[in-house]
């Protein structure tokens, strides 16, 4: 076995390799099609490798060539397609497919002509570099701009550079007179060496891409309240404390919420009724409150909301919006008189105070709320916690 043939079969195994570990992670991964499109195309793309060797070592040499350009075309336009799927583009499969048959037809124009000529690498080499170039372009006109993306279209770049380099070197260097030759030229190790790196650092960008989105999914879950859809208590600690921490000297408002008499709703009328009163404020909370805000429900039938950047004058102002909007909220399905009130404490950020301390002066502000007969909004202040002022 000469070091092409090795080359050609590790390249074999680690394109196989990737395709079982996409099919594993797209049963995790919200981009599902995506991923699967992606194994397929490495599975396929591990096929033309088994044509590549079949071309060297059996008699069927010509519908083996064309076998292996083939399926190293299908398997990059599939994982082409996987990578439109996961930025959100919308790629037509005929199109596609009429892609592969056309050069799949000039390969077959040009099998007769000798490998190491520029007419025949140009034209293999070819439709490999639009398909990666035309990835950098998916990538880079997509809204997402994440470390990981620039440098998926910098490999995708760097890969049409290395079909391109291909060409030049199949007549440089030679890569044979007919397909049978192929194998056994220097060239050979040097292509095959090539795009086995190319597989594995393509492979390797786009799992990571992958596994951190399943991440950053699993986190999210984990940090949201499943009935409001709001953040629960863990994403709203974790959230304002990185907030605090990049500019703890800033003003910020804290806002705690209490739907007044909860219990009796529930008793009345039904826990069904109680869970549409919590999504109903949630989704006022979270269509009223500045895109910068971080919103959540603590618990039961307590809300909490963050203003950064945000006096406390402008806060009890939202909160007292809120309460209006809230109170005259008719819910179909129940009768025309029942209205769901709710309660606001108020309080300025305290960088003296942990967050804890800082959540605790809100909620005094809370207690007196209901202390004054519920359906209002009330302030305080570290300086004058005893102090309350109710807003206009």
């Amino acid at each position: 076995m000469n070091g092409t043939n090795f080359i050609l079969g590790m390249n074999f195994v680690i394109a196989l390799a990737f395709c079982v570990v996409f099919f594993a992670v797209s049963t995790r991964s919200r981009s599902t099609d995506a991923v699967r499109w992606m194994g397929a195309g490495f599975a396929v793309a591990a096929v033309s490798r088994v044509f590549e060797l079949t071309v060297a070592h059996t008699q069927w040499v010509q519908s083996s060539a064309v076998g292996s350009f083939a399926t190293a075309l299908g398997g990059l336009v599939l994982l082409r397609i996987g990578i439109s799927y996961l930025y959100g583009e919308s790629i037509r499969l005929i199109n596609q497919t009429l892609f592969v048959l056309f050069w799949v037809t000039v390969y077959l124009l040009i099998y007769d002509a000798p490998r190491d000529t520029a007419l025949h690498a140009v034209s293999y080499q070819a439709p490999f570099a639009i398909l990666a170039f035309s990835g950098v372009r998916t990538v880079l006109q997509s809204k997402r701009r994440l470390p990981i993306d620039i440098t998926l279209a910098g490999l995708l770049f760097l890969t049409g550079l290395h079909f391109i380099s291909k060409a030049y070197l199949a007549v440089t260097l030679g890569a044979g007179m007919t397909a049978k030759d192929f194998v056994h030229t220097s060239y050979a190790i040097i292509s095959q060496s090539a795009a086995g790196i190319m597989i594995v650092t393509v492979g390797l960008t786009l799992l990571a891409m992958l596994v951190l989105e399943i991440m950053a999914e699993e986190r999210s879950k984990s940090e949201t309240d499943p009935l409001s859809g709001l953040l629960n208590r863990r994403g709203f600690e974790e959230q304002s404390m990185k907030l605090v921490e990049r500019s703890p000297m800033e003003r910020h408002a804290l806002i705690m919420c209490d739907l007044d008499h909860f219990k009796s709703i529930n008793d009345t009328h039904g826990h069904h009724c109680g869970d549409r009163v919590i999504e109903t404020f949630g989704k006022l909370l979270a269509e009223n409150a500045p895109d910068n805000a971080i919103v959540a429900r603590l618990g039961g039938e307590e809300f909490a909301v963050f203003l950064p950047w945000t006096n406390v004058e402008a806060a009890m102002s939202f909160a007292a919006a809120l309460r209006t909007a809230m109170s005259s909220h008719a819910f179909a399905g129940l009768p025309p008189e029942f209205r769901a009130t709710s309660s606001f404490g108020v309080s300025a950020w305290s960088s003296k105070m942990t967050l804890q301390q800082n959540l605790q002066q809100a909620d005094l502000a809370l207690y007196e709320a209901k202390r004054a007969g519920r359906d209002c909004v009330k302030c305080t202040t570290s300086e004058h916690p005893e102090k309350f002022v109710a807003a206009q």
